[in-house]
């Protein structure tokens, strides 16, 4: 009777409300991310993101991160690391701190974000002359 009446719906939406931790803290990541999702915490990355899995929604779309506050709006999906891309994206069902065969070796660097249309940018230095130059108006 009450999956007839719709009242199973209510409680998965207070249940989903309850867990992203009230009705503000619901309504701030409805703001960030557009969606509010309730699944299992996976892990949590040296940059403070975290990756959640539910697999009662479509394979597509049962894993997914939440990115930190320290980024507030200005997240994007270079802040993921390689080893969470890959998990991510299927490529493996095993978390990156459950994978014995992840190679990890000294040459290797430590990711960075994508820094392009900051004023971190890589900025190439060229010695050559522009093939065209600004005009300058005569004093």
């Amino acid at each position: 009777m009450a999956k007839l009446l719709g009242l199973d719906k209510v409680y998965n939406f207070i249940q989903i409300v309850k867990e992203n931790g009230g009705i503000f803290k619901s309504l701030r990541t409805l703001y960030r991310m557009d969606v509010l999702k309730s699944g299992t915490l996976v892990g949590e990355d040296k940059f403070g993101n975290k990756y959640y899995e539910n697999n009662r929604h479509f394979l597509a779309t049962n894993r997914w991160v939440v990115y930190s506050d320290q980024y507030g709006m200005d997240y994007d999906g270079s802040q993921v690391p390689p080893e969470w891309f890959g998990w991510l994206h299927y490529k493996t069902d095993l978390v990156p701190h459950k994978d014995p065969s992840r190679p990890k070796y000294k040459w290797m660097l430590e990711h960075k974000q994508n820094l392009s249309g900051t004023t971190e940018a890589y900025m190439p230095y060229t010695t050559t002359r522009p093939k065209i130059e600004a005009w300058k108006p005569p004093q």
